[in-house]
């Protein structure tokens, strides 16, 4: 194996001080490129923006090593870049339909202590990743929450109930969020597919707000909201 042909093949001394000086101004122009984008992290930047940012890696990253391609060359792709980047940002301040078609909407996933169902069904929203959102910022069951909005930067927002409003809700930790076999008597029970609660004559019971039949339910939960 030739190892001097792997790690340095036909490098020159010059051509390795040239790699420096491009990288030095590539890495000052995607830090330029960074701060017209706000002070949002990453999670934070919708789908316009992310989009922009992955595109810094082919601009930014073929004029470090390539030697027959020059900077002026990424420098102007940058610039129109930015100043593409500026006028939607514009256009999406003054016209609110190009910023939906951009950035998307914030979709409600939870009203009343329960999932829109339409949001489910276009598979807008997936149960594990609302649940494990929902977890994270302390929600224990759905009866804890008043709304729950997906927003477009792929955030969750959440307004909770007060302890005197809490009701009984679906269950989102896996311990209980589990099919039951046996009902027992004057005991809540929710849908595990749209949050329905209510006391049921058996496990086989026909969920009435599911259209398709769900017959899946776990004991809901009705524990207050720990701060």
């Amino acid at each position: 194996m030739d190892w001097a042909s792997i790690f340095i093949h036909d490098t020159t001394w010059l051509f390795a001080v040239e790699i420096l000086i491009r990288v030095t101004v590539m890495f000052v122009l995607i830090i330029t490129f960074l701060r017209f984008t706000g002070k949002r992290g990453v999670r934070q930047l919708s789908i316009f923006e992310l989009t922009i940012i992955l595109s810094l890696g082919s601009i930014a990253g073929d004029p470090m090593f390539t030697e027959d391609l020059p900077i002026i060359q990424a420098v102007l792709i940058m610039g129109t870049v930015i100043s593409l980047y500026r006028f939607c940002t514009w256009a999406m301040m003054k016209f609110q339909p190009f910023e939906d078609l951009l950035e998307g909407r914030s979709l409600y996933i939870v009203e009343n202590g329960m999932l829109v169902l339409d949001k489910i069904k276009k598979g807008e929203m997936s149960h594990d990743e609302f649940f494990a959102e929902m977890r994270q910022q302390g929600v224990e069951h759905l009866g804890q929450v008043r709304t729950g909005l997906l927003e477009a930067d792929g955030n969750f927002s959440i307004l909770l109930h007060t302890a005197e409003k809490t009701d009984y809700g679906m269950p989102l930790f896996p311990k209980q969020y589990q099919a039951v076999e046996e009902t027992e008597v004057n005991t809540y029970y929710a849908c595990m597919y749209c949050g329905y609660v209510n006391k049921i004559p058996d496990p086989d019971h026909c969920c009435p707000r599911c259209e398709d039949n769900c017959r899946n339910w776990a004991k809901a939960l009705n524990n207050k909201i720990v701060k």
